[in-house]
Formats: C-alpha cells, structure tokens, sequence
C-alpha cells in the first residue's frame, strides 16, 4: 500500500490511543473527546493526559480538531497510519466467503453479468460503491456462432467465446432471414475464423463486405453483413467499469451535501478519473488503498479508495474496488475487497 513516509512516529501510547480514536469516529462519526477516549482506552489516564497525547497528534498532522467541537476527527495521514500499521483486519466469515464463491461461479460464464454481479457483490457486502472494471479483452476469440430468427427482423446470434463465454446478441435487421440463410452465414464464420481474435473478426468481415459488393454478390454481401453485425461489441472494450451502489454514499454526513454528491456523481458519470485512478492499481502486488488527496483528484478528497486487481492465470484483466468516506471500516472492506479479487481469479482459472 502506499504511504508517506512519517519521520517521527507516535509512541506506542499515541499509536492506541489513535487506532481507539479512530475506531470510535468510524463507529459514530462524531469528533471524539478526551473522555470518551479515557473510557474506550484500557489505559489508566487522566483527561488531561490524553489531552496532552491528542495535542502532540495535532502537531503531527494525524488528527485535528473542528471548529465546532473540542474533540478530535482522524486526517488521512491518521489513516494512513492506521491502514498501514494499527489495524486489525477481520476476514469475512465462511458464510460469506461461501456465499462470494457461489455467486461468482454462477455467473463466470458471462462476462458482462459477472462484473456486474461482482460490483453489486462488492457494494452489498460493504454497503459503499462496489466498482469492477471490465475484463481486458485482448485474448477473446471466437469459438462457434450460432444464428436463430426471431420475429419482427430479428435474429438471436449466440457466440462461445474463449471455449466456454457464451454471449447472446439480439440482432435488428432490414429484412426476414430464412433459417438456411442464417446456417449459411454460420457455416462461413466458424469455417473461416473459429479460433480468430474478435478484433480481427470484425476487421476481416469488413473487408469482406467490401469485396462482396463490389461484385454484386447480394446474398453473400447481406449475409456478412449478419455476421458483422453480430461481432459489433461482442468483446467489452478495455476502458469501461460497473459502479454499484454509489447511492449508499449519500448515507455519509460527509458526502451527502448536495453539491459534494452531484460533483461525486458526475465524475462517476464521465469515468475518465475513476478510470485513471483504478488503472494506478493494475500492476499492483495485491490490495491499494488511496485515502483522501492521496487520489490525486480534488473530487475523492473526502473519500477513499480501496482497489486489487484480479487475473486469469497469470494474466492481469481488471481491477475491483469500493468508494466510500475516508470514515471507512477498514478492518472490514480490505479483506473484502482482498478474497473477493482471489475468488474472482480462481474462478476465473478453473
């Protein structure tokens, strides 16, 4: 994880009184006072004491006091220490873990409802915004398609992808196709380019189209047009994720203030940000959190991030993660975030 480098530590006392600090802000949301730390301490000192303790905090910048109380909120230097070196990690329970591993299983054939169903996983069990990027799709190729008609010019193309993504397209076109047609314009794709990347499908096709109509093969010419139309966004494009959940954040007395939300909100809607920040975790050794303006984006100062990619075999596809309030369980969401990105791979590779 990421941190900046803190050249003179808190003593041991500090270091429990600000892990207890930051558990009970966590908790209630509340700045918290030097009695409530003298309650929830275990330690046996006075107000005045932990006051002094608090105070040499301050000056290390890893709480601060607002202007409406005398008790004290974590910054996200406070948090970066406690993420890196004061917390206690509590993995999910087995139930749960289970529970993961069903879900993702069920859904491992499709690519598009497993990260779908992976960020409202994410967002359910954390109850933050549950956030996947899709799968890179530079190593799908075509296997097999199949053409069906459907009524009113339509026509059901179903693709196996990589040996066992089966992807169902619904197809809208000019005319009625008869089933032999459509066997035809099947035949002449699995023929030609059963094992073929699907960018390279999709480019070869147009070539072919312009080939055809430049000799007036008409049926030839509408029956690649089919099967052109049936690779158009069959692989999801790199550059692309799933948010869940980001209504959950309105429930944070930090972020609910109207403009905060709609700022938040917008810059989930353009995703260039979002976007950036998770490709910052694709090479990563496991899970990254960025607390405040450690983002480098003025719109997640209030926020943190908590990402870690996910593989096929040896391979980095993607990256998972929850957006919340700096104010964050921790000890929970990391863990999280952390078996949810191992299941999805062992999934992924079975």
């Amino acid at each position: 994880m990421s941190s900046e480098a803190i050249t003179t530590p808190p003593t041991d006392r500090a270091q429990h009184l600000l892990r207890v600090l930051i558990q009970r802000y966590i908790r209630d949301g509340q700045p918290v006072g030097s009695r409530t730390l003298s309650k929830d301490s275990g330690l046996d000192l006075s107000p005045a004491t932990i006051r002094n303790v608090m105070s040499d905090l301050e000056d290390m910048g890893m709480v601060s006091a607002p202007h409406t109380s005398a008790g004290r909120v974590p910054t996200p230097k406070g948090y970066r220490l406690f993420v890196d070196t004061l917390v206690r990690y509590r993995p999910p329970k087995d139930d749960d873990i289970d529970m993961l591993r069903s879900q993702i299983r069920r859904k491992v054939d499709d690519a598009g409802a497993l990260v779908v169903s992976v960020s409202n996983m994410l967002s359910q069990f954390t109850s933050l915004a549950g956030v996947v990027t899709v799968p890179r799709g530079q190593h799908a190729a075509l296997r097999q398609i199949e053409f069906l008609p459907l009524s009113e010019n339509r026509i059901l193309a179903i693709l196996v992808i990589n040996d066992r993504e089966v992807q169902n397209r619904i197809l809208h076109t000019d005319r009625n196709y008869s089933a032999s047609e459509l066997q035809q314009a099947a035949n002449f794709i699995n023929q030609h380019y059963a094992g073929v990347e699907m960018p390279q499908v999709r480019e070869q096709l147009l070539t072919e189209l312009e080939s055809t109509r430049e000799s007036m093969n008409k049926a030839m010419h509408d029956i690649i047009s089919v099967a052109h139309s049936a690779m158009g966004g069959s692989d999801q494009p790199d550059g692309e994720y799933v948010l869940a959940g980001e209504t959950n954040l309105m429930g944070f007395a930090e972020l609910s203030d109207v403009d905060t939300l709609r700022r938040l909100f917008e810059a989930f809607s353009r995703k260039q940000q979002i976007l950036d920040l998770l490709d910052r975790s694709i090479n990563a050794d496991g899970v990254q959190v960025f607390i405040g303006e450690e983002s480098g984006y003025r719109i997640l100062d209030d926020c943190s991030v908590v990402t870690a990619p996910y593989k096929l075999d040896d391979d980095t596809i993607g990256v998972l993660g929850v957006i919340g309030p700096t104010r964050m369980a921790y000890d929970r969401v990391v863990p999280i975030v952390d078996i949810t990105a191992r299941l999805l791979r062992s999934a992924l590779s079975s």
